[in-house]
């Protein structure tokens, strides 16, 4: 509990876009530049790359655990997309905003958005591309997915772009370390730390 003289200042942050659109490299950025806020780990179905880390990038989990949490609303926000769940864990958000601390949440455009409508407060940022084109390019040369998958990304990628308006800042990934600078100078400002 705040006394009257201590002020709010925990925030919600969520970042966005398609993928390929640069948003993982830059939360990287934002949290090392920030380390006083808390990252989001969502948990996930799909089978771990090579380089992630359990509890770091993802909570591996299987497809039954995952159905057993959906059950028990344990997850702010979850979705099925590429045949793999994906979900943000209730407690984690909840416990980080009591104990006044803010939390960066990576998400997928419906998960941002309905993180959103819990969360009214949180200020939501996506990851705009300089084009379509430029988006395939970067997706096909991840090397990151199977061919069926990759299409489906793309696939997903354009309906994705079309709820960038929805957002309440937009941001074009034309230059990584330009767009990570102008994302962390917003943060700045949001964080008042000016």
């Amino acid at each position: 509990m705040l006394s009257n003289t201590e002020k709010k200042t925990s925030k919600v942050i969520v970042i966005s876009s398609p993928s390929g659109g640069g948003k993982t490299s830059i939360v990287k950025e934002i949290l090392k530049k920030f380390p006083e806020i808390v990252f989001s780990v969502s948990a996930t179905t799909r089978p771990k790359r090579k380089n992630e880390i359990e509890g770091v990038d993802y909570f591996f989990i299987t497809e039954k655990e995952f159905l057993e949490k959906i059950d028990k609303e344990e997850f702010i926000e979850w979705e099925r997309f590429y045949d793999y769940y994906y979900g943000t864990p209730k407690e984690l958000v909840n416990k980080t905003l009591q104990n006044n601390k803010s939390i960066l949440l990576e998400l997928d455009v419906k998960g941002a958005l309905s993180v959103k409508k819990l969360y009214p407060d949180s200020i939501t940022i996506f990851i705009d591309v300089p084009s379509f084109d430029e988006l395939v390019k970067r997706l096909k040369s991840r090397k990151t997915e199977s061919e069926e998958d990759l299409k489906k990304r793309i696939e997903r990628a354009e309906m994705e772009l079309s709820y960038k308006n929805q957002f309440d800042f937009v941001f074009v990934n034309n230059e990584l370390n330009q767009v990570t600078n102008e994302v962390k100078n917003l943060i700045k400002k949001l964080l008042n730390k000016e």
